[in-house]
């Protein structure tokens, strides 16, 4: 039996995209606190997802959001990774107020060990697709678009990580705009 790779591609997709989330959910935690909520989108969501990035793109006044959203119809799968803000009571500093009770009268503002969670998360995440041998791009626009769609409802940081398998990186040549 032949098995051509363009017809189990999707599968493979799939399959790394199972595992970006995995990496996610299992990298290192502060203080072992999980604060991570992790999704994937595909056809369809993909599509809803890219139509939302470039209704945002002129109210933001940030155009890139319109490649973004051509971009990402190119991928198999696109992987969110969202962090919800609990502060890690270290009294660090580090998100510009003394103490974390002090953070806490403005709750939007996250707590600097909820983003560093994000960013290993993000990192183990794209090491797995590296390893994996797909290609992928982490994107804040497709974070804004899910926040606006009122998907992971509980993340003030949301960063989508779209994937590819063909034989040019689609996420690498990019037009640039403004």
């Amino acid at each position: 039996m032949i098995i051509r790779e363009e017809i189990v591609r999707t599968d493979r997709l799939h399959d790394v995209a199972l595992g970006m989330m995995a990496a996610a959910r299992t990298a290192p935690k502060s203080k072992g606190v999980d604060v991570l909520q992790i999704a994937m989108f595909e056809s369809d969501d993909i599509r809803h997802l890219s139509k939302k990035m470039k209704e945002l793109a002129e109210p933001l006044q940030k155009m890139f959001f319109i490649r973004d959203a051509e971009n990402i119809l190119q991928a198999g799968a696109v992987i969110l990774i969202g962090a919800k803000i609990k502060p890690a009571g270290l009294n660090c500093g580090y998100c510009g107020f003394a103490t974390c009770a002090s953070k806490g009268e403005l709750s939007e503002v996250p707590c600097s060990f909820n983003s560093i969670d994000l960013g290993i998360a993000i990192g183990s995440a794209v090491s797995y697709a590296a390893d994996s041998r797909v290609d992928s791009r982490v994107m804040y626009s497709i974070g804004e678009a899910v926040k606006s769609l009122g998907v992971m409802r509980e993340c003030t940081q949301i960063i989508g990580i779209p994937i590819s398998c063909t034989g040019k990186s689609p996420f690498f040549d990019r037009q640039s705009t403004r």
